[in-house]
């Protein structure tokens, strides 16, 4: 049975003790890199945090700070963290201000093991629908778009060398929890992670709104049942010609009003579900090997 008493530990008042000062710095990514820690804001993404086990069984969230407004609002959170073995402190709200990156904190602010999947693994798995990030730089359409894939039953998502950190307290918020939901890799350089997804027997597709395949053409004829890796560039300037160059198509999303263009997320979120339902459909292919 879960404890869903509030925390014990005595209250932390003050910004500068070595506790709040240990978790402010995870702001900076030099630091989450070197700590291999993360900061987890709002009662969703604590509560998916406590409830996340590593590959090893090592829990994932380490230590939680709340206020005592939020331990009272959400009992629930602060058991299932405590039932995880993570040190519980009540703070202050003036202590939670110092350790959140947001304007409006909401009282719970974790710390989590960073999360990351070698690549390797992901291949081993033998996905049926991956989203690889390349040249992604701003961290909320990062989360959004790994929100996006979770939702829509992606198996991994691939940060290239290129792209923002997935760890980025903007990407973490932007995915709403969706970081422990599914295997990510990152750092992966874009040529070998597309040469290893092949080599998979995962078809390579290039998200670009100058492709000269149109997405819905290419429902129509029944292309899109099979394994399928989406790639998606920059917000800016799209994907750069040598990325293009190494997928098996480039497919755009149409356009069928006067807008001028859709954003990285939704365009993303397009193209995810498409080949979701594909994939679903009679006769789609449901894993590599039946293929």
């Amino acid at each position: 049975m879960k404890n869903n008493m509030p925390p014990v530990s005595p209250e932390l008042i003050s910004p500068r003790s070595a506790r709040v000062s240990a978790a402010r710095r995870l702001a900076k990514r030099n630091f989450r890199g070197k700590d291999r820690l993360f900061l987890a804001e709002g009662p969703q993404a604590v509560r998916e945090g406590a409830g996340h086990r590593g590959a090893d069984g090592s829990a994932t969230l380490v230590e939680l700070f709340a206020t005592v407004e939020a331990a009272e609002r959400y009992p629930d959170i602060v058991g299932e963290a405590r039932d995880a073995g993570a040190r519980v402190h009540l703070a202050s709200e003036e202590v939670i201000a110092e350790i959140s990156t947001t304007v409006t904190p909401q009282g719970l602010v974790g710390v989590c093991r960073f999360l990351d999947t070698p690549f390797e693994e992901i291949l081993a798995a033998r996905p049926r629908l991956v989203a690889v990030l390349a040249h992604v730089r701003d961290p909320g359409n990062a989360g959004t778009v790994l929100r996006c894939a979770d939702a829509a039953g992606a198996e991994a998502v691939i940060l290239t060398d290129a792209s923002v950190d997935l760890y980025n307290p903007k990407a973490v918020r932007a995915s709403v929890g969706s970081h422990f939901h599914l295997p990510v890799a990152v750092g992966v350089p874009v040529e070998r992670a597309v040469a290893g997804l092949k080599e998979a027997g995962v078809r390579i597709l290039a998200a670009d709104g100058a492709g000269d395949r149109d997405l819905d053409e290419e429902l129509d004829k029944g292309t899109m049942g099979g394994p399928t890796a989406w790639v998606f560039g920059n917000e800016a300037w799209g994907l750069p010609e040598e990325t293009r160059a190494l997928a098996d198509a480039v497919v755009r999303v149409p356009i069928h009003g006067r807008a001028e263009s859709l954003n990285l997320a939704t365009a993303a979120a397009v193209c995810l579900y498409a080949s979701a339902r594909a994939q679903r459909a009679s006769g789609g292919c449901r894993s590599v090997t039946e293929s």
